[in-house]
């Protein structure tokens, strides 16, 4: 695939095509690439749950899952070692532009830390957009490796929260 830009265009092309035809999934395949597209029924509330984006563009071999209309995902890279040996790891993503909370309310614990066991439904975080608590779910099973932002932080559309070692 080309570059990151590029492939975010195609992917949010697809997501309004699909919606046009009213389609619940795609399936693209594309020499070693392949992307596959899934949509919720249609809700009719605003904000509520999202979910992580994935990662546009994937290492070779790797496995590529997005759920549109939730933004669902699991993006599986392979990051080989020194030791030449091959580690898993999922990404989660901020679904959209907004204000990162790790807690429910100041005093509260931290929905995740390193070392935290998810599953899918597990809320990750919070991310506030437009005065909306946005919650947004782990859509993978494993332990948490890496937090990459801090309480309070701004964050982009597409930018990696947590990395995830999964089960």
């Amino acid at each position: 695939m080309a570059d990151k830009d590029t492939d975010l265009k195609k992917i949010k092309e697809i997501i309004e095509i699909m919606k046009e035809n009213e389609l619940l999934e795609v399936e693209i395949k594309h020499g070693d690439d392949k992307i596959f597209l899934k949509r919720s029924q249609p809700h009719s509330s605003v904000g509520g749950v999202l979910s992580a984006v994935p990662a546009i563009r994937p290492e070779p071999g790797s496995a590529q899952h997005i759920q549109a209309g939730g933004a669902e995902a699991l993006i599986q890279t392979y990051a080989t070692g020194a030791t030449g040996s091959s580690e898993v790891l999922a990404e989660i993503k901020s679904p959209l532009v907004g204000t990162y909370y790790s807690t429910p309310s100041p005093d509260s614990e931290h929905y995740v830390e390193v070392g935290s066991t998810v599953d899918p439904q597990t809320v990750v975080c919070i991310i506030e957009a437009m005065k909306v608590m946005n919650e947004i779910k782990a859509e993978t099973s494993g332990t948490i490796v890496e937090v990459l932002v801090t309480n309070g932080q701004a964050v982009e559309y597409g930018q990696v929260l947590y990395k995830v070692k999964p089960d």
